[in-house]
């Protein structure tokens, strides 16, 4: 074989050259192994796992109905990381003051190492579909597995009612601190507006666009009012023209013999006012600054009108002889009259517009910078004020949900399966570890051999001796088998045969009590 081609074939049939000429060593090893590894798995402890299943209803009846009335949490989220944070160190510890599991550790003298296997054996799995939730623990004690998975079901369940609780009332008590500050806010915000209003009295309310159409307009009134006095201005002075050219007495022949008394022209002018104040008062108020003007003309005139009834009640009749005779010029003169009225109540009217012109132009320059201020005040305080409603919303919103969690579960635990323990152990078990120990005595006896031929190396052909001493080989000599020598050679392959099918038959009879031991539960 040492002249074979193929190095891969080489190698194997060197190490079956090796197996074959160690092979009492490699049967050794393999029979102490495995003799150990049968009282090594005989004294094992298998575990079996305990389990149990619980599904979480979060899609209850009142949820669709309170949609937008209470605030609801994303409960299938908090559920899923009260699943990751359940198990830890003060949960665990909680767990261990329950006397059956304390009873069932047996009160061990470090409970530190009890807790730290807990932590890593107990194991809370979502499940793919749905909200189902696996609880698992593996244990060589039955009812220590089972009793572990049921405390932490209960865990489990209670911590998914308290967590939602101690959310409920830590979110009121947050939205109860941000709604006393945002009112602060608000409080400061309206003080401001209001006090900015009252230091700009009259300029507040009106765009700046509104502001100059009002001084156009008032501009326009102000043009219209000089235009209109001037004409009766104009008209005034041709009726002052006419009454004067004009002879107040007809002739003594044309006077009848009992003409009544004739209305004076302060008569006249008094009447005028008033209707010219019944005019005004159809289109403004009482308080308007024509009618105000009006009606102190008209109470100037009644005064004018008295004095002078007194006078003539002392002089007499002297000048009875002199009143005007002519109904042309009491016509003129009562027109006269009205146009001086419509002068004066059109002065009166020029006056008060000119006024509200000048004020509105002086007000011009100072309207855009108040309507910009308000216009931020405005902002500020239309941005707290839709904050302090919401935060209102919220809190009815808060409290119709702790009213809710105090009435009901929006989420329902319910164990679908209770705790039960498997009744096979788990990998690895006893079979197992068997048949892994089988197949590593009978490496390990394998190992020795080549390890043995690895150290001690043993010549088996002219080219292994030639690399071996580095020298040429100058001959070989031949072996030749006797009679004796081939049946002392089979004779040492029956032992080997009949040890190894011992060695088997006892590996067989103990790995069928344990497969006959797994099925019997």
């Amino acid at each position: 074989m040492e002249d074979g081609s193929n190095p891969l074939l080489v190698e194997i049939g060197r190490i079956l050259q090796v197996l074959r000429q160690r092979r009492w060593l490699v049967l050794g090893v393999v029979w102490v192994a495995a003799l150990t590894s049968i009282v090594g798995v005989a004294l094992m402890k298998e575990r079996h796992e305990a389990s149990a299943r619980i599904f979480v209803d979060t899609q209850t009846v009142l949820k669709p109905m309170l949609r937008d009335l209470a605030y609801q949490p994303d409960i299938d989220q908090q559920v899923r990381m009260l699943a990751r944070t359940l198990i830890t160190r003060p949960k665990i510890q909680r767990l261990l003051e329950r006397p059956d599991l304390a009873a069932a550790f047996d009160h061990p003298s470090n409970p530190e190492a009890v807790v730290n296997r807990l932590l890593d054996q107990i194991k809370i799995v979502a499940a793919d579909r749905g909200n189902i939730y696996n609880v698992t623990y593996r244990d060589t004690n039955l009812k220590r597995a089972r009793l572990v998975v049921e405390g932490t079901v209960e865990l489990f369940v209670s911590a998914g009612t308290d967590v939602k609780k101690k959310d409920s009332v830590e979110a009121g008590q947050f939205i109860e601190q941000h709604i006393a500050t945002t009112e602060g806010k608000l409080v400061a915000a309206e003080s401001r507006l209001k006090e900015f209003k009252v230091r700009n009295f009259g300029l507040t309310g009106v765009s700046s666009q509104d502001h100059f159409a009002k001084l156009a307009e008032l501009s326009e009134e102000v043009t219209q009012l000089r235009s209109t006095l001037r004409a009766a201005e104009q008209s005034r002075d041709a009726y002052r023209r006419e009454l004067a050219a004009e002879d107040p007495k007809l002739p003594a022949e044309s006077l009848p013999g009992a003409a009544p008394q004739v209305a004076s022209e302060l008569d006249l002018r008094i009447d005028a006012q008033r209707r010219q104040l019944d005019e005004l008062l159809r289109r403004y108020t009482e308080a308007h600054p024509d009618v105000v003007h009006a009606r102190q003309l008209v109470a100037r005139l009644e005064q004018e009108r008295r004095l002078a009834a007194e006078r003539r009640a002392t002089e007499g009749d002297r000048n009875r002889g002199n009143a005007a005779t002519s109904p042309v010029f009491q016509r003129i003169r009562i027109s006269l009259a009205e146009a001086e009225a419509q002068v004066a109540s059109l002065k009166s009217q020029l006056a008060a517009k000119s006024g509200q012109l000048d004020e509105a132009r002086s007000r011009a320059g100072k309207v855009p910078q108040v309507e910009a201020e308000l216009a931020q005040l405005n902002r500020d305080y239309d941005v707290v004020r839709k904050t302090y409603d919401q935060l209102i919303a919220r809190r009815e919103s808060a409290s119709l949900g702790v009213k809710l969690d105090e009435s009901s579960q929006l989420a329902d635990f319910r164990v679908i399966e209770p705790a039960r323990v498997t009744p096979t152990p788990v990998f690895p078990s006893r079979l197992h570890m068997s048949l892994i120990a089988l197949l590593a005595s009978i490496g390990l006896g394998v190992a020795v051999a080549l390890g043995l031929e690895k150290m001690h190396p043993t010549v088996r052909g002219v080219r292994t001796l030639e690399q071996l001493s580095g020298r040429p080989v100058l001959g070989t000599v031949g072996f030749a088998s006797t009679a004796a020598w081939v049946q002392a050679s089979q004779r040492d392959w029956r032992r080997l045969i009949a040890a190894s099918a011992l060695l088997l038959a006892l590996q067989g009879a103990w790995l069928g009590w344990l497969v006959a031991r797994s099925l019997s539960r």
